[in-house]
């Protein structure tokens, strides 16, 4: 990561003074932007020469295509190693970067994915701004998970391309401060499930979201410095699910998704979560 190149006047450079976090800092962009798509490139994760192209050649693969994710290769392993391939959403509500730290397969292929990794990824700024953009009040962390989610239940789709590559410095500024990536990930994990799952799925699926919950938090004492983030990241989740609540009435009001849909685009498989498992739907011919 360095400093900006000498940009022409196509180009705003906006300091807000502070660390708003990425939900809000990219919320201020989408409104400043006129394009009818927006993309999004965090500071350590840098494309190849024709990412944007293969970006806007994806939107086309479909008409409800409103999300594009990019294929990630971690930046500095020699040996080419994914460090994601769109972002899925399991039964659990667990998100998770799919094929994190894996070699690709031979067989990878542009498919529907539930959602992008926001670090490289382009959304239709009207659909983006409609939905109200990335949720604030997660800070960062999820927020991409979350967005996703709402405009998957307005009939949106996610198309994860092969040949929209960057190479990701994954974490590179997470990774200094890991009890704080920790903790709003968890918090924020708990928010987006009972803000977006359907009512019929809500109800099926919350002992399965609570065991989760107590999974993690178990893991966590057998790993250092995660505990207390954990637990914290819990509590927090738990204490804000009423103004949670609340945004759920707006979220629910737009789907137009059935749930046995949304269960559809869904993650069904542990073993997947496990193992950060590939998760995606056949594109239309």
């Amino acid at each position: 990561m360095g400093t900006l190149p000498k940009l022409d006047k196509r180009f705003i450079k906006m300091e807000l003074g502070e660390n708003t976090g990425f939900a809000r800092a990219n919320n201020i962009a989408a409104k400043k932007a006129k394009a009818p798509w927006i993309a999004l490139l965090n500071p350590d994760a840098f494309a190849r020469p024709d990412w944007l192209e293969q970006l806007l050649i994806a939107k086309n693969t479909s008409l409800n295509t409103m999300m594009v994710g990019s294929t990630q290769y971690l930046a500095l392993e020699e040996i080419p190693t994914l460090d994601g391939f769109g972002d899925c959403y399991s039964i659990f509500g667990i998100a998770y970067r799919a094929a994190h730290k894996k070699l690709p397969p031979q067989n990878l292929k542009t498919a529907f994915v539930f959602g992008p990794c926001a670090a490289a990824a382009l959304y239709h700024r009207e659909k983006f701004l409609n939905l109200g953009g990335f949720d604030e009040r997660f800070f960062c962390y999820h927020e991409d998970v979350d967005l996703a989610f709402r405009m998957q239940l307005t009939g949106a789709e996610c198309v994860q391309s092969t040949k929209a590559i960057v190479d990701h410095v994954s974490s590179a500024i997470s990774d200094t401060v890991p009890e704080f990536a920790v903790y709003h990930g968890t918090r924020n994990r708990i928010w987006t499930f009972f803000k977006n799952m359907p009512w019929p799925l809500l109800i099926l699926l919350t002992p399965l979201h609570i065991s989760a919950n107590l999974a993690y938090l178990g893991w966590s004492i057998f790993r250092k410095g995660r505990l207390r983030p954990t637990f914290r990241g819990i509590k927090d989740g738990i204490k804000g699910l009423p103004q949670t609540f609340r945004d759920r009435k707006t979220v629910q009001q737009k789907r137009i998704v059935s749930a046995s849909e949304m269960l559809g685009k869904m993650t069904l498989s542990p073993i997947k979560v496990i193992t950060r498992g590939i998760s995606t739907r056949t594109l239309p011919k």
